[in-house]
This record gives C-alpha cells, sequence and structure tokens, in this order.
C-alpha cells in the first residue's frame, strides 16, 4: 500500500485500485472488516428512536451555518481572542502550514507532537515542517501507524485499517524494539503506549484538530478515544488547533446533536471516549487556532456541492461504500478518500481529481447512513457532469459519453443499436469477452436476450 499511496500522482483510481487488488484475500478482509463497522452504525442508530429527527435537526444546523458562514466565523473570532485565544486565517494549505511554522520558529521549536487531524493531512503539514526542521510526532496510534510506515492514512477515523496486525508488528519490532514476530494487539499497543507518553513529556508545542467550534462561546470540541489530544494538550506550554471554516455552529446547546451522531455512525460507539472542550489557555499558556478556507468557500459558492460542507467526518459513507471496501483508501490519492472525499476533491483540483467521481456505483448508500444527510450519490453524479463539460476527462471517455447521448436520444437509432449489439454477442462472443473490454477484467458479459423489453413489450402490450 505503501507504492500505491507514492506512485499516486501518476496512477489513477482504477489504476490504484488494480494494485490493491492483487492481493485478494486483504481485499475480502478490508471488505469484511468495514462491514462490520458499518453494521454497528446500524445497530446503534436503530437504538435510538429519534435517530432521523437528530439526522435531520443536525442537517438543518449545518444548512443554517452555511447560509450565515461569515457572521458566525467573525462571532467565533471576537469570543475567542477574548478568552485569550490567539487567532489566525489561512486563506489556503501554503497559508496555513507558514503559520504554523512561524509559531513554532517564534518558541524555537524542532520538535512537536500532533494528534489527528484531517485538515493537516489536507494541507500535507507534516511534510512540510520535516522539510523546514521540524520533527512531527503523531500520537493517534492508527496514525502513528502510518506514518512510521511512511504511508498516508486510507481511512478518516481508521487510519490503518488497510494493515492486518502482524504487519504492525513488523513495524513495531524494527521502529520500537519489539519481539519479532510479535503481533498481540494488547502487547502492541502498550508499546506504542509508553513510546508516545516520553513524547507527551518532553514535547512543549501540541497540535490538534477540531471537530466542532462553537460560535457563541468561542470553543471547541475535540473527540477522541484514545485521549492522546488532552494529554498533548494540556501537557505542551504552546497549543495550535487547526480547523476548516465549516466546522462552525452556533451554539453549545447544538453540540449534543452532533456528539450523538458522530460516534454512532464512526464506530458505532454511543459517544467517543473524550468530548474535550478548548476554550481559554491556561494560565502561562498559549492557545492558538488557525481558521482555514483552502477551497471551501469555492465549494460554498457552488449550490450543487454546498451540503458537501456538511461533512462532520464520521467516515460513515467509506464504510458502506461497495468500491471504497474493495479498492481500498489509497486508490483514492486525496487526503480524503470514499464517497465524501470524492465530493470533496474536484472541488480543489477538478484536473488531478476528475476520476474520483467516477469510483463510485452511484446507489446511494453513502446518502443513507450520512449523520447530517448530505447528497452524496447525487453530488458524484453531478461532478461528472461538471468534469465532463469542463474536458477534464479522457478522450475515450468523453467520445463515449457523446457516442450514449446521441444513442439515447435517437429512439430509432437506439433499437437498433441495440439489437445490432445482441447479435454482435451471440454471433462473435468473442468481440466482447476480451481484455480490452474494462467489463470483462472483472466479470463475465451475460448471455444476449432473444430480444429487447422494448420488442417484447410491442407484442405483448394488448
Amino acid at each position: 500500500m505503501g507504492s500505491n499511496a507514492k506512485t499516486a500522482g501518476t496512477l489513477d483510481h482504477a489504476d490504484l485500485s488494480d494494485i490493491f487488488n492483487r492481493d485478494e484475500p486483504r481485499v475480502n478482509w478490508h471488505d469484511e472488516t468495514l462491514w462490520f463497522v458499518r453494521t454497528k452504525r446500524d445497530r446503534a442508530a436503530h437504538s435510538l428512536p429519534e435517530w432521523e429527527l437528530l439526522r435531520e435537526t443536525a442537517s438543518g444546523i449545518k444548512h443554517n451555518v452555511l447560509s450565515n458562514l461569515h457572521n458566525y466565523l467573525q462571532q467565533f473570532e471576537e469570543k475567542a481572542i477574548a478568552n485569550g485565544v490567539q487567532v489566525h486565517w489561512a486563506a489556503d494549505a501554503k497559508e496555513h502550514n507558514e503559520i504554523v511554522l512561524s509559531i513554532l520558529k517564534k518558541h524555537k521549536i524542532t520538535q512537536m507532537v500532533k494528534s489527528k487531524s484531517m485538515l493537516t493531512e489536507e494541507c500535507h503539514l507534516n511534510e512540510y515542517l520535516q522539510q523546514n526542521g521540524v520533527g512531527v510526532i503523531d500520537s493517534d496510534l492508527g496514525e502513528r501507524i502510518v506514518q512510521l510506515a511512511e504511508e498516508p492514512p486510507s481511512h478518516i477515523v481508521l487510519p490503518c485499517i488497510h494493515k492486518k496486525k502482524e504487519e504492525i508488528g513488523d513495524l513495531f519490532h524494527v521502529h520500537l524494539g519489539t519481539e519479532a514476530g510479535e503481533s498481540n494487539p494488547q502487547v502492541l499497543t502498550e508499546a506504542a503506549r509508553q513510546h508516545l507518553r516520553d513524547t507527551f513529556l518532553t514535547r512543549k508545542v501540541s497540535l490538534t484538530g477540531v471537530n466542532f467550534a462553537v460560535a457563541e462561546t468561542g470553543e471547541f470540541v475535540v473527540c477522541t478515544n484514545e485521549g492522546n489530544a488532552d494529554m498533548g494538550s494540556h501537557l505542551a506550554d504552546v497549543h495550535i488547533a487547526c480547523m476548516g471554516i465549516e466546522k462552525i455552529i452556533p451554539e453549545r446547546k447544538h453540540l449534543s446533536f452532533f456528539l450523538r451522531l458522530l460516534a454512532r455512525s464512526a464506530t458505532g460507539q454511543p459517544i467517543t471516549t473524550y468530548s474535550s472542550h478548548f476554550k481559554k489557555p491556561r494560565p502561562g499558556q498559549e492557545m492558538h487556532i488557525v481558521l482555514v478556507d483552502n477551497g471551501r468557500t469555492t465549494q460554498l459558492g457552488r449550490e450543487d456541492f454546498r451540503n458537501s460542507l456538511k461533512c462532520i467526518r464520521c467516515g460513515a459513507c467509506m464504510n458502506t461504500c461497495p468500491v471504497y471496501r474493495r479498492s481500498g483508501g489509497h486508490s483514492y490519492h486525496n487526503a480524503i478518500a470514499g464517497p465524501i472525499g470524492s465530493i470533496l476533491a474536484p472541488n480543489l483540483d477538478m484536473k488531478k481529481y476528475a476520476d474520483l467521481p467516477f469510483a463510485s456505483t452511484l446507489c446511494g448508500s453513502c446518502s443513507n447512513v450520512c449523520p447530517v444527510k448530505i447528497d452524496i450519490h447525487d453530488q458524484l453524479y453531478k461532478w461528472r457532469q461538471v468534469l465532463v463539460k469542463e474536458g477534464h476527462v479522457s478522450p475515450v471517455k468523453a467520445v463515449g459519453m457523446k457516442a450514449m447521448a446521441f444513442t439515447f436520444s435517437m429512439p430509432r437509432f437506439f433499437a437498433f443499436a441495440g439489437k445490432a449489439g445482441r447479435s454482435l454477442m451471440r454471433l462473435f462472443p468473442f468481440a466482447v469477452n476480451n481484455k480490452l473490454n474494462p467489463w470483462f477484467k472483472e466479470r463475465e458479459m451475460p448471455a444476449p436476450p432473444q430480444e429487447s423489453f422494448r420488442e417484447w413489450y410491442s407484442k405483448n402490450r394488448k
């Protein structure tokens, strides 16, 4: 999987999926594991009679936020500054990274501990800091595993879901000195805990992400299951929190809806183990928050795609997606994989991520499980239309789409083409059952019917 990620710059989703699918046992295990998480989500959701009301309310709150984002951001900044927090604004990933580095340089810091933050993955902060002489240790266990493997995370909630415990044991043997062949999860977790304990005690700066920021109070909330964000930020002299501008919610009372939805949708838990509120720095501590746009206002201005900014990063759409489960997170060559990543990424770079909206069956399962009711599969379909019109698909696909549009728009030609196709499949099966046909790669072509539905209906409608 590491090689997949490194070659992603030159390969698209289909190519990277082919690489992942060479290891069939891993694909099956990956598929079954994520489906197990999806079923846990279902049980948690069905245990609450008010589940659909929670989803509808949370979606409505987010709709209100996106309609008044500028006001809530200004209110949040005002309250946060009054609380003693230093607020920074970043227009893009470059500015975000420069702001973080400037804070570190001010304090002459060369080592930093970081908890999970998909925004910093999006901005490639780790690589940037390392290039500028700052060592970063990810303290989330899954993130630390992929960091040791020199890979990006493959899932926003389960970063190393693509790795088996034996592979993690081999990594820990090399980097943490565990016994060769050790694969007991409890032993490996304890080794990681001891390894990170020194990091927490010695790092003077801690960086965290933000799950929710409350405009009413100027506070922000970080949700973890390991408590690593708390350990890092409470022991550090400087706490830096980085958040996308869409993470705002209006009032503290609204947190109850999102906290009940988040963990149930992500892992099937009633609530995350730690839901930590940060409002003001403790005496002698500095607290910074970096508010990042990085294409979000562009997405806000696209009416068809605005709702994607409601996302609370639960990963439920990934766990249910049949394409993600069987192609692996790294095949999406983007910080956020799966269905939600496929509608967020083209907003950043249409050309680079033009393949992702096509990496879907449009089955709608992602929209069905989304806790804030984002119309994900509709947006995937709409992105396809935009990308074709903007010329960001391959010439072969563009010609094929035009040919299909012409065929479907001409009823008589459609009937003729169908009849010709059925005859071709009957008389010359090798014309479609060959490696040049992408469908034939993974499945047998069906036997051609003797007649079309149109022909059958014409004979039997009376």
